[in-house]
């Protein structure tokens, strides 16, 4: 079994792009899924793309976070799709966390704290009196108790997630090199995984220009 899992984030509305993307992603180093976000999975193609897409492992990155009735009735509405994975925001509370793991079947829920795109100051202009990490361990006990199957957080915060929850731990915020673009809490590949994630989600430094060249250079990044 392949050690490094990353899963490609397809962020773009046009299905040629997305192609190319898994196309030119493929290799014998690296366990690759592919995560499609709302820009793609909101888009003309975007949902019959996927439902032909097979032998692929799918994440759809839905961010679901509304009452319980909607939650659970936008997984009905996909399940057609047999997604892997699918994430659902922990802010949602703990009925729709529990009432979602309960029809979810074969998919696993995937709970998202606070995203990697804010930072303490952002936090408290939203009205949130709690510092990241602390909210971040507060949410991960709540998916711990919801039995979600994965959480989404930080590579930042891995280790403090892992006291309160053992299954999978998935980690945006990844970049080569010091360039953030619109993230906040960001590593390294070697960083993440270093302190425990299991999967990592990576766009832009792979998908931006030269894909095999960007995948070669993971793959020496890792060493594998």
């Amino acid at each position: 079994m392949l050690k490094n899992k990353i899963f490609i984030a397809c962020d773009s509305s046009k299905t040629s792009k997305i192609s190319k993307i898994i196309r030119e992603t493929q290799n014998s180093k690296i366990k690759i899924g592919y995560k499609f976000g709302l820009e793609f999975l909101n888009s003309k193609k975007g949902r019959n793309f996927l439902s032909k897409l097979k032998n692929k492992i799918t994440f759809a990155d839905l961010k679901l976070h509304d009452i319980p009735n909607t939650c659970v009735s936008t997984i009905k509405a996909i399940k057609d799709l047999r997604i892997n994975y699918l994430t659902i925001h922990i802010s949602s509370g703990l009925n729709a966390l529990r009432a979602c793991k309960k029809i979810s079947a074969r998919t696993k829920l995937t709970g998202v704290t606070i995203l990697t795109s804010l930072d303490n100051k952002e936090l408290k202009e939203i009205g949130f009196d709690k510092e990241v990490k602390k909210l971040v361990y507060h949410q991960a006990k709540l998916a711990n108790k919801a039995k979600l199957d994965a959480i989404v957080c930080s590579p930042q915060e891995v280790g403090i997630v892992k006291k309160v929850f053992k299954k999978e731990i998935i980690t945006p915020g990844i970049r080569f090199d010091n360039i953030s673009n619109d993230q906040k809490r960001v590593l390294t590949p070697k960083q993440a995984y270093k302190n425990g994630s299991d999967w990592l989600v990576i766009g832009r430094p792979i998908t931006k220009g030269n894909i095999r060249k960007n995948m070669l250079s993971l793959i020496n990044h890792l060493k594998v």
